[in-house]
């Protein structure tokens, strides 16, 4: 049996394996998951790993698409592209499914109001927000209800695909998959709670609650209950029942006690999911009387419209865009990630953070350097770089690996926010509102903490509300589920908001294709509204 070689950062190993396997599945059947944002079927070119010593056949179509030719002369191939039938020796550069969490400090964090009503207990209790990119856990003392830490890492399903669907399909494939991507995950969470407790001198103590919400598709797949139903359009509108048979595996996990209790909340339906009324609950949306709205951006990306008396809400497939890794040069939010860009004097002056050598651009870094290259004419309103730029790109600092942005890169965040700019349209009509109605408007997610407001209204990511209507809101449904945690009169809030939420599907909206097509283009979202009315005054 031939035998693969793997080097990587955290040691050596070799794996046996049967003659014309493809070397992402061995990797994964073996704990070594590569990244891989198309879920194996070679339309990112992120599964990337290098042949250092033995025979491959020449890369074929798809690799040559997906990877320049000066990377194809240094070995560098698809890991999903490969099926080797001989010794092979690999270096993969970065595994996906490792667990690096980051601390996320008091600043980092809503301060929430503790709730009034204790009715939690003692013992400690955990929040979790399980999204598509990005966890974050933290856990308190329910007793003196006194947060004892936070961490934030990257979803180690990103294994499995950087999308929704594509992990959705990956379960539905095989039984194996969807019980190792629901591990992923809840052992990831039960590392972070385990760091917590220890990190406060609480030696191994076990949890006696853990709330967990999250986007439907990852409650689902957590639980590997529903995931079936998901795929199928005529329950995009429905609730979806995810609360799993047994909780034992989840207990275990995610260190929680044989008497303790496992919570999953209930989403609104289809791809709306409880971390929005997470946010809802944090932010108060609809404590007020004048309209209101929240935008969650991510790579499901939810939307809630407050009219002063019905609930809208939505979600668009905005892609990891949002999150910083569906781009060639993107990262997340942690250390070496430029996540501001300032035209200075023509030059671009970039912040970093951690203050170290710049290894990609995160969400909010991208807008910026779009809106920068868009008001110095080297970005056309469609997307398209100047003849002054190469053709592989916009280089947006120099280094020793460089930064690139590409074209695909730029059309990838044209289509994550022509979705959400539809779908922000679309709530819009519903309740009879216009955007200069809007008197208070909540960013979420990912954009939540380093967004420049007027950059992302430029490039038409965020309508022309007055900037200081704007209000960003880094880690909202981790609030929102701690609130839930500690209070009973706030999970029955958060009931309450569901039960009034009118979800509309993007999907079977005739107007959808057509409100995508006019939000890629890189100009205010209100201007285009308006530019929309004149044309249809004039026809």
């Amino acid at each position: 049996m031939p035998v693969l070689h793997v080097r990587t950062n955290g040691g050596a190993r070799e794996i046996p394996f049967l003659a014309g396997a493809c070397v992402r599945a061995i990797l994964i059947a073996n704990g070594l998951g590569v990244r891989s944002d198309c879920g194996g079927v070679g339309s990112c070119g992120h599964c990337r790993v290098q042949i250092l010593s033995g025979e491959m056949p020449p890369p074929n179509s798809v690799e040559i698409r997906r990877l320049r030719p000066e990377q194809l002369n240094h070995g560098l191939r698809l890991a999903c592209e490969l099926f080797p039938t001989s010794d092979l020796t690999l270096w993969v550069p970065a595994l996906a499914e490792s667990v690096r969490w980051q601390l996320l400090a008091e600043d980092d964090l809503v301060a929430i109001e503790i709730p009034s009503d204790n009715e939690a207990g003692d013992g400690l209790g955990a929040a979790v927000d399980l999204g598509t990119t990005h966890i974050r856990v933290s856990v308190w003392d329910l007793g003196t209800q006194v947060r004892l830490g936070a961490r934030m890492c990257l979803n180690p399903q990103l294994a499995f695909g950087s999308d929704v669907m594509t992990r959705l399909v990956a379960a539905r494939g095989s039984s194996d998959a969807a019980a190792q991507i629901s591990r992923l995950a809840s052992q990831a969470i039960g590392g972070a709670i385990e760091q917590i407790v220890e990190s406060a001198g609480r030696g191994s103590a076990r949890l006696c609650q853990a709330t967990i919400v999250g986007n439907t598709a990852m409650l689902a797949l957590l639980s590997k209950q529903g995931c079936e139903l998901l795929l199928k359009p005529e329950y995009w509108t429905r609730e979806v029942d995810f609360q799993p048979a047994t909780v034992a595996d989840l207990k275990e996990d995610l260190r929680v006690g044989s008497s303790g209790a496992v919570s999953l909340i209930p989403s609104v339906a289809g791809f709306v999911g409880s971390d929005l009324l997470a946010g809802l609950l944090a932010t108060e949306l609809t404590k007020q009387a004048k309209p209101a709205m929240l935008i969650d951006f991510g790579t499901n990306s939810e939307m809630a419209l407050w009219d002063g008396g019905t609930l809208w809400t939505t979600s668009a497939a905005g892609g990891p865009a949002f999150e910083g890794t569906g781009i060639t040069c993107g990262m997340s939010a942690e250390e070496g990630a430029i996540f501001r860009v300032e035209d200075v004097g023509g030059y671009l002056q970039c912040d970093v953070i951690g203050y170290g050598a710049a290894k990609g651009v995160c969400g909010s870094g991208l807008v910026d350097v779009i809106a920068c290259l868009l008001r110095r004419g080297a970005l056309s309103r469609g997307g398209r770089f100047s003849h002054e730029i190469s053709l592989a790109g916009f280089s947006i600092c120099d280094n020793d690996g460089g930064v690139l942005l590409s074209p695909r890169d730029v059309d990838a965040f044209q289509r994550a926010k022509g979705a959400v700019g539809a779908g922000t349209a679309d709530l819009l009509e519903k309740a009879g509102l216009e955007v200069r109605d809007i008197r208070r408007l909540c960013v979420c997610g990912a954009f939540g903490q380093h967004l420049n407001v007027p950059n992302a209204q430029a490039v038409g990511l965020v309508p022309q509300v007055p900037v200081e209507a704007v209000e960003l809101w880094a880690n909202s449904a981790i609030a929102g589920c701690e609130l839930m945690l500690l209070s009973g009169a706030r999970r029955s809030e958060c009931g309450k908001l569901r039960a009034m939420a009118k979800n509309i599907n993007l999907a079977c909206e005739a107007s959808f294709e057509k409100r995508f097509i006019d939000n890629l283009s890189l100009q205010p979202f209100e201007a285009r509204r308006l530019e929309d009315k004149q044309c249809l005054m004039r026809s």
